[in-house]
């Protein structure tokens, strides 16, 4: 029992925490430390980054089993996954840059669930996305040009520097995504729902929307 109590503390959760409350402390702490956001030459932090989401993600899916054992009847939709969403065990200590992944360009992923998942640095090219539910991904440096991504779900979303020109984001719910450093050069974000009111709730931070077609339908220059 002080095993599954140190994983709590880990999450910075009490003692006996909902699963959802476990899968927000998650991703809430994926996202400090996720190595992307973090000084390229800083080899030190770096580690220290990949030591602390190996941890944290351990301590996730410890609990989600204890959970599971413990309150069968109230888990019985959560699928263990087959792999870390963060592979940054052998993340460079010389170089930070992320591994290969296979190219996507052209997939046809109409529809998708593929909320919190970890596609950063994965090619999609004129992928259709369309639909898809991308809710609380990590899509950091993705290359998305070109691609359709009509009535897909980005809330909250980590867009951090993805590569998004003359994107199909038609409609798109962007609400609590972060796009800081994007470029969304000729994409069209007609109808692309971006907050609340008058109240802006995507994080823009040196995004690059020349040429973009906004929500309102004007083109910024």
């Amino acid at each position: 029992m002080k095993e599954i109590e140190r994983y709590y503390r880990v999450l910075g959760l009490e003692v006996g925490a909902s699963l959802d409350e476990i899968n927000q402390a998650y991703r809430d702490l994926a996202f400090i430390w996720h190595p992307d956001r973090l000084p390229k030459d800083n080899e030190r932090l770096l580690a220290k980054a990949v030591a602390k989401l190996q941890e944290i993600n351990h301590a996730r899916e410890q609990l989600k089993t204890h959970q599971l054992v413990s309150h069968p009847s109230k888990t019985v939709s959560v699928k263990r996954e087959s792999h870390s969403p963060y592979p940054y065990s052998h993340y460079p200590q010389s170089q930070a840059q992320r591994p290969y992944y296979r190219d996507w360009s052209g997939a046809d992923l109409k529809g998708a669930n593929l909320k919190e998942k970890d596609l950063s640095g994965r090619k999609l090219i004129q992928a259709d996305l369309s639909y898809a539910d991308l809710s609380d991904s990590f899509l950091h440096k993705i290359n998305l040009e070109g691609a359709n991504l009509f009535r897909a779900n980005l809330f909250r979303a980590n867009l951090l520097r993805a590569n998004l020109r003359c994107a199909n984001l038609q409609q798109v719910n962007l609400v609590g995504a972060d796009l800081s450093g994007a470029d969304l050069s000729g994409a069209d974000l007609s109808g692309a729902k971006v907050g609340s009111g008058n109240r802006i709730m995507v994080k823009l931070t040196g995004t690059i929307l020349r040429g973009a077609i906004l929500p309102d339908g004007s083109v910024h220059h």
